[in-house]
């Protein structure tokens, strides 16, 4: 006989009788929530805001909306509440990389898929720290995060055209920017 997994929404009902249920959200998206987090924070504090996280999930089960059968969009929106107490600090960080064009995270997580370099990485941090946080939370859960715009709707509990409006204004305030320090070039087709 197959067993079925429950899904999400079932897993979170379940805990609000028996904690022990929420075990299954925990480990299902305990490493995407964790990633997400490293990415904007670095890993020290990523492990705590993702810790936090989920027992903030835990501790507001109840109010989960058991319509929706996947929890990532409610868990992304606690991390991002959490994530708000940390901008100040985040501007910063980018501001320093983009001075010192040392990435934090580049050590600390290689990867084959990195297409920037040294220069560009330094303006796109510059240009990332220059962005409204609202439209750079909306942007980074986007391109990082990878969610699209209905769960970045859900996690940011604001509707999907808003959504898609700070994403259109980040992605064009990012060209500008990157366009006026010289590190992006639109192409063109000669006909």
């Amino acid at each position: 006989m197959v067993s079925v997994e429950p899904t999400d929404a079932e897993a979170v009902v379940a805990s609000r009788d028996d904690p022990r249920a929420f075990a299954l959200i925990f480990d299902r998206h305990f490493d995407t929530i964790f990633r997400y987090l490293r990415r904007r924070v670095g890993r020290g504090c990523a492990e705590e805001l993702a810790a936090e996280t989920f027992s903030q999930a835990l501790a507001s089960r109840h109010r989960f909306d058991a319509s929706h059968t996947d929890a990532r969009p409610w868990l992304y929106g606690i991390a991002v509440n959490l994530l708000r107490h940390h901008y100040r600090g985040e501007e910063r960080e980018l501001r320093a990389y983009a001075r010192c064009g040392v990435d934090p995270l580049a050590a600390e997580e290689p990867s084959l898929e990195r297409i920037d370099t040294v220069a560009t990485g330094r303006a796109v941090a510059a240009a990332l720290a220059e962005l409204a946080p609202v439209e750079r939370e909306a942007l980074l859960l986007y391109a990082w995060a990878e969610l699209p715009y209905g769960e970045i709707a859900a996690a940011l509990d604001i509707p999907v055209g808003t959504v898609r409006s700070r994403i259109h204004r980040a992605r064009t305030r990012l060209i500008e920017l990157l366009a006026a320090s010289g590190q992006y070039v639109e192409e063109t087709v000669d006909g």
